[in-house]
């Protein structure tokens, strides 16, 4: 009887274990770039004929939340900044500045003009169309929204174009640099004595990627209450003048022009970049109590008391003289050294790090946010992949941005039922590739 019992338990304990064993190599073969349940946008189609940064962005990361993005080249040419270089991969060619924002993508090359058809195909089972031409542009091929909207009513049509679709601008072609200048940017950064400067990455394309990202979410959400798509206009230059926030609203509330103010901020002292021994070192001190903490690691708490510096209103008023005697103190040791001293400090504080110095950090590597994706030419790329964490859902770095045209055959053959004579055929017209 005992032995039954323990031979039993031991079945079943070998049963389970080979389960688990099961479990674990189905796991272990299951196919990461799959996507499941788990991402948002599973069963989102979104048909991608944007290029560049802002529209690729968007799309990217609406690929990250499992959106199956159908991105639309020119045949033989792609996206312009595939050639943005170099540096380039050594098989594919391709500029290292094109993975930044395509990864999770499918590359169709299909020429706008002659392979109308195709497109209002893809867009009649697709729920997003996201593209970035000139205004009115696509309209000439078949491609604007009151035409797709007559093929699909539920379509959610995005356009990101430099000024928008009405005013004075709307045809002018848009770039990061120009809506930055125009849109005041420029002239708030920089030195104070110094000529305007733009940031060191194309923030105004890319917060304009983030607005239509969101802004489609919103349509997708609405058009599960009124079951009808519309239409998204998302500009560069508005998106720019959002990015004014305070220095927008001091003008607009109070008639104060701004100026450039390097690293410094214009209503907080400190808060700004100093020279250190080897490099430059960013602390601010947002409140009394943390500038009081400042001067007591700096050994220098009479500081703290002075008349002069004791209140934020103070420290700006005689800003020139904190920041000299600060710039006196810190300037002379290192940012290593400083850091140590400020470790546990309530106040923000941080070393300026170059790039090498960003992705060797011990903190970016022990949160993994750097992805190593299959190529289907160069092996392996690297990526930074998202930002954003979900504790249910998944958001994630699956596949490597798309060769040129890499997916046409995949896509025309599985969502058109083309078969493969009429692919051969588009190819030797010079309409696919």
């Amino acid at each position: 009887m005992l032995t039954q019992r323990l031979y039993s338990r031991g079945l079943a304990n070998y049963r389970v274990w080979q389960s688990l064993r099961k479990f674990a190599a189905s796991a272990n073969n299951a196919n990461d770039n799959d996507v499941d349940e788990r991402h948002p946008l599973k069963g989102i189609r979104i048909l991608d004929l944007t290029r560049i940064i802002a529209g690729p962005f968007c799309t990217m990361v609406l690929a990250d939340l499992g959106a199956e993005v159908i991105k639309v080249e020119r045949p033989h040419f792609g996206d312009e900044s595939r050639k943005w270089g170099p540096p380039f991969l050594e098989q594919s060619k391709d500029s290292t500045y094109y993975l930044a924002s395509n990864r999770n993508k499918q590359s169709v090359c299909i020429d706008l003009k002659r392979g109308t058809d195709m497109l209002h195909d893809l867009a009649r089972i697709s729920d997003v169309f996201v593209e970035n031409y000139v205004p009115g542009t696509l309209d000439r091929y078949g491609l604007g929204y009151d035409q797709l909207k007559e093929i699909n009513p539920k379509l959610v049509y995005c356009t990101l174009s430099g000024y928008g679709s009405t005013g004075p601008y709307a045809k002018r072609p848009g770039y990061d640099v120009i809506a930055s200048s125009m849109g005041g940017l420029l002239h708030i950064t920089g030195q104070p004595d110094g000529p305007p400067s733009k940031v060191g990455v194309a923030v105004t394309d890319i917060a304009t990627g983030l607005y239509a990202h969101g802004a489609i979410l919103a349509a997708l959400y609405q058009r599960e209450r009124s079951q009808r798509g519309q239409k998204i206009d998302v500009d560069l230059l508005s998106t720019c003048c959002s990015l004014l926030i305070n220095v927008g609203s001091n003008y607009l509330n109070a008639g104060t022009e701004a100026k450039r103010w390097g690293t410094q901020h214009s209503s907080i002292v400190p808060y700004q970049s100093f020279k250190t021994r080897d490099g430059y070192l960013t602390l601010g001190a947002g409140s009394d109590a943390q500038f009081v903490e400042l001067c007591r690691r700096l050994g220098i708490e009479q500081v703290s008391s002075d008349p002069k510096f004791q209140t934020n209103r103070d420290r700006v008023t005689n800003r020139k003289e904190l920041v000299k005697l600060l710039e006196d103190i810190l300037s002379g040791d290192t940012s290593k050294n400083w850091m140590k001293q400020f470790e546990g400090a309530s106040f923000p504080v941080g070393p300026v790090n170059n790039i090498r110095e960003v992705f060797e950090d011990e903190h970016i590597q022990a949160i993994n946010l750097v992805k190593t994706l299959r190529h289907d030419k160069d092996g392996a790329v690297k990526v930074v992949g998202p930002p954003v964490v979900y504790s249910e859902a998944r958001n994630d770095a699956r596949t490597a941005p798309p060769t040129l045209g890499e997916h046409t055959d995949k896509v025309l053959s599985q969502l058109l039922g083309y078969d493969p004579q009429k692919i051969q055929h588009l190819r030797d017209q010079g309409i696919i590739q």
